[in-house]
């Protein structure tokens, strides 16, 4: 039976009864006003945001779906079975009613409890929530004349939508683990010994000045309201900004950032490659090399090292061209720079490509999971006087 089928006879002419959560569920917050940084201990303890904090203390045991009540509103909720503590802004949500499944509630509010919210909030978005917004909002019971049936349902639901996550999860674990073992071999492969420019020990260092040609000059920022659309990508310091329908190099270069808060915070590669047709503007350098193998391998070294000593300003860090022609970099053989290029990748390909390897994986699982979710929570909506307590 393919899964469309199954999802078909799943939920084949299922009657729905909608009730407000309030009526089958205890909602209450938590008492410790603790400070999030807080203290270590056992006991999770669920705080206002995604991270979950550890007490020495318990205040509840029980099966309960935690959400914020400031921040992250609709975003963030915890599953937890067993004994926890909570912060005095977070509500905690306990099932009383035999007819619902927590798990399966945890999945329905994941789904549509954020546009419940929004909904009924003042603005485009809900900073604060209250106790009867939660009360009021509207759940499903498929099959509420038998219970039997009811709770069967949901806990399939719950068991389909479980193998999507935990595969999620997996995944997520291993991707995590491979770019732990891309950044050893990367710092091994790319660490020799002194850093001073010349001759040192078994490899020479270079300056980046010496190893590309800077292209610079040929840079033109454009304004956004100067910009003829098209399909060229317009780059700026950390990657794409916009399209546009001309270019002014053409080819495969390595752009550096040069300006940006991202050369401190390095939350994205400060070096990254690009090829074919492309406009670049003045916030990323741009340099040339000979073989790709040169190219890749500087890319790896500069996003590897530490660029502080090179950067000045504290408001604005920059990295300017003078500068960036000084970082040396060790120079081994060009054979030797093929292997390293070689192995790093294919880590980089597994940890980072959205085309191969886990993260494109990743991103399949999730709308994979998306599409299910939302085809087996999307019951007919509820009735008008089931509605939201103000």
């Amino acid at each position: 039976m393919s899964s469309m089928n199954f999802m078909e006879k799943l939920l084949d002419g299922v009657a729905v009864e909608w009730v407000p959560l309030g009526s089958v569920a205890d909602i209450g917050t938590g008492s410790s006003n603790r400070q999030d940084e807080g203290e270590s201990g056992i006991y999770p303890f669920y705080v206002r945001s995604k991270n979950v904090l550890k007490s020495d203390t318990f205040e509840f045991d029980e099966v309960a779906i935690i959400i914020p009540g400031e921040g992250g509103i609709g975003d963030i909720f915890h599953y937890v079975e067993g004994k926890y503590a909570l912060h005095q802004r977070a509500y905690r949500i306990r099932i009383t009613s035999d007819a619902v499944n927590t798990k399966f509630l945890y999945y329905f509010m994941r789904s549509s409890f954020k546009q419940f919210i929004l909904m009924k909030s003042v603005g485009a978005t809900a900073i604060s929530i209250r106790k009867p917004m939660i009360e009021g909002f509207p759940i499903p019971i498929p099959s509420p004349d038998n219970p039997e049936k009811s709770l069967e349902i949901q806990a399939e639901i719950v068991r389909i939508l479980d193998t999507f996550a935990e595969l999620t999860a997996e995944l997520t674990a291993e991707l995590t683990a491979r770019k732990k073992q891309y950044n050893y071999y990367r710092d091994q492969l790319l660490s020799f010994p002194c850093s001073s420019v010349g001759m040192q020990g078994a490899v020479e260092w270079k300056t980046l000045g010496e190893l590309a040609v800077n292209l610079d000059s040929m840079r033109k920022p454009i304004t956004s309201g100067l910009r003829y659309p098209g399909d060229i990508p317009y780059y700026g310091a950390s990657g794409i900004v916009d399209y546009v329908k001309d270019y002014i190099f053409d080819g495969d270069f390595l752009l550096v950032s040069e300006d940006g808060a991202n050369l401190v915070a390095r939350n994205t590669p400060i070096a990254f490659s690009i090829n074919g047709k492309s406009w670049v503007n003045n916030h990323a350098h741009v340099l040339k090399f000979e073989t790709y193998a040169e190219r890749r391998y500087v890319e790896f070294y500069l996003n590897s090292i530490d660029l502080i000593p090179y950067i000045s300003g504290a408001a604005q860090p920059k990295l300017n061209k003078k500068n960036l022609e000084s970082i040396s970099i060790p120079n081994p053989s060009p054979e030797e720079k093929k292997r390293i290029v070689a192995i790093l990748d294919k880590f980089d390909a597994l940890t980072n490509s959205i085309t191969e390897g886990l993260p494109r994986e990743i991103a399949l699982r999730q709308k994979q999971y998306a599409y299910y979710r939302d085809l087996l929570l999307s019951f007919p909506k509820p009735a008008p006087d089931v509605a939201a307590v103000e």
